[in-house]
């Protein structure tokens, strides 16, 4: 499993090419390094797009993402949040934060192949459903706010 530096912004820009997609593969994208975080996201606006307890996000720097086909829809779920899914298949892809151009973050579980990358913290656990529980012994937190990835860049959003 894959771990992050929580303190620096900035992916890894290694050799590691990784790609995903949607369902329906009309979709595609490909990463180049790694992500500079990931999490478990508790939020009720998380859980309600994806459809699941719980949902597992990776960012990456801009630059390291590169669509290869297909076109994302968004949705203004907030006024500067804006989610991602494919218009065919409705598979849950992105999460964008206007403020934050410089920032992609995609679902993890959209990867061909997602068995090293594991998110290594909790956001909006104060939301987290009671009769679903991740068991680990990651950094929890009760809001976004303070979330490493949000720490390391100066800035706290909680949305």
């Amino acid at each position: 499993m894959a771990l992050f530096n929580q303190a620096i912004i900035g992916g890894s820009v290694s050799g590691k090419q990784r790609q995903g997609g949607c369902l329906c593969g009309a979709i595609r994208y490909q990463l180049d390094g790694d992500p500079f975080a990931a999490d478990y996201c508790h939020c009720g606006q998380c859980r309600r797009v994806s459809g699941a307890p719980v949902t597992a996000w990776m960012d990456f720097n801009a630059e390291q993402v590169h669509w290869l086909s297909g076109t994302v829809t968004e949705y203004a779920s907030s006024e500067k949040i804006r989610r991602g899914f494919c218009n065919r298949c409705g598979s849950c892809l992105t999460y964008r934060h206007l403020d934050y151009p410089q920032y992609t973050t995609l679902a993890i579980t959209s990867l061909d192949d997602a068995d090293d990358i594991a998110p290594n913290y909790h956001i909006y656990t104060d939301d987290a459903l009671p009769w679903f529980e991740v068991k680990d012994d990651h950094l929890r937190h009760p809001t976004g706010g303070k979330a490493p990835k949000w720490v390391a860049s100066s800035h706290s959003v909680d949305e």
